[in-house]
């Protein structure tokens, strides 16, 4: 190879693929030290070292000098010899391009990013992200729910950068909790400055998410923050995460003001309903009749949830419900009868719908 022909070589692909000069300057004088020692029979001793200004070579001996060796012209090296210059080379280009674009992307894992749906591949989809560059959502990133199809825009969670052989794989998901908590960043500038914090997220992806937070300032109104103004900062997460319901729940240190928030949608609970039991980690919660069916949810998710808020075990039960089982245990004077005033104990569900 001509000394021209080498810089030309070089700069051609530097342009071409945005590898670094260096980078390929050295993967040129692996794959030709490989195929002397190739042509020559030999495991080691030999590199050849190109001169990075005029592009000429020269082959460093076993002894660590020149020793009258000469770099090989390409009919020299022969076929085979030839062939595994080519091979080296190219895997090196390639270890440079993914070793970059990992590079790039390391920054942006924990980040929401927008992107387009490409194709298909068995379970998982692939999608462009506005840089050209290949992101895959597997089967266990996605929301079963969901129905995404070729052309579709949407955004999702930068979950891992994975190097895999000569490439790179960028990995999103839209079913973690982490992609529900930087979608509420993006939208609620209040969680963005560290006015308000998220405290605890509890998702059923494509059904339910719940979701608690929390202000030092009193002066802030946390639910309604997240709201905003007639719900257009929650409408904007909900269309995102397609009409996912959410919950909006004010965080407390009070365990039983935080089960009653927690088990919203559901109305009219009193804090003085709510009895823990800290041996079992479990609490028991006494809800009206009409809306005991709201407090558990659809297949047991709204409890479920609620649970998972909170971190204790929920069984609910209406008094009537719990003043039998306390006769069938012999403890007849365990409360009295009294059911919850509903006029008096309204409260508020930041749900769409139930």
């Amino acid at each position: 190879m001509r000394k021209d022909d080498v810089l030309r070589l070089i700069d051609a692909i530097h342009r071409e693929r945005g590898v670094d000069r260096e980078i390929l300057f050295h993967a040129l004088e692996e794959a030709l030290s490989l195929s002397v020692r190739k042509k020559l029979g030999v495991e080691e001793g030999y590199e050849v070292i190109v001169n990075r200004k005029d592009g000429s070579t020269r082959v460093i001996g076993p002894e660590g000098g020149d020793e009258g060796v000469e770099l090989p012209s390409a009919e020299e090296l022969g076929r085979i010899a030839a062939q595994t210059f080519k091979q080296v080379f190219m895997q090196k280009i390639r270890e440079a391009e993914r070793d970059k674009v990992f590079a790039e992307y390391a920054d942006l894992v924990g980040t929401i990013v927008a992107v387009k749906v490409e194709k298909q591949e068995g379970p998982n989809l692939f999608l462009s992200l506005p840089d050209g560059q290949e992101a895959i959502l597997p089967r266990s990133e996605r929301v079963q729910t969901e129905r995404l199809h070729i052309g579709d825009r949407l955004r999702v969670l930068v979950k891992d950068i994975v190097k895999r052989g000569s490439r790179v794989e960028i990995v999103v998901s839209r079913k973690s909790k982490e992609f529900v908590e930087k979608l509420f960043a993006v939208e609620i500038p209040e969680i963005a400055d560290g006015d308000v914090k998220v405290m605890k997220i509890a998702r059923d992806p494509g059904y339910r998410t719940k979701v608690a937070v929390y202000s030092h300032n009193e002066n802030i109104d946390v639910v309604g923050a997240c709201l905003g103004v007639r719900g257009s900062r929650i409408r904007n997460v909900n269309d995102e995460l397609r009409n996912e319901k959410i919950d909006i729940i004010e965080w407390s240190a009070s365990l039983e003001e935080l089960v009653v928030n927690a088990l919203k949608p559901a109305k009219d609970i009193m804090v003085d309903h709510v009895f823990p039991d800290e041996e079992s980690n479990s609490v028991l919660v006494l809800v009206a009749d009409d809306q005991k069916p709201l407090a558990i949810g659809m297949g047991g998710r709204n409890v479920r949830l609620a649970s998972e808020i909170v971190g204790w075990s929920m069984d609910l039960k209406t008094p009537t419900e719990y003043e039998q089982q306390l006769m069938a245990e012999g403890n007849v004077d365990g409360i009295e009868e009294e059911e919850p005033d509903v006029d008096d104990q309204a409260g508020d569900s930041f749900s769409e719908e139930a």
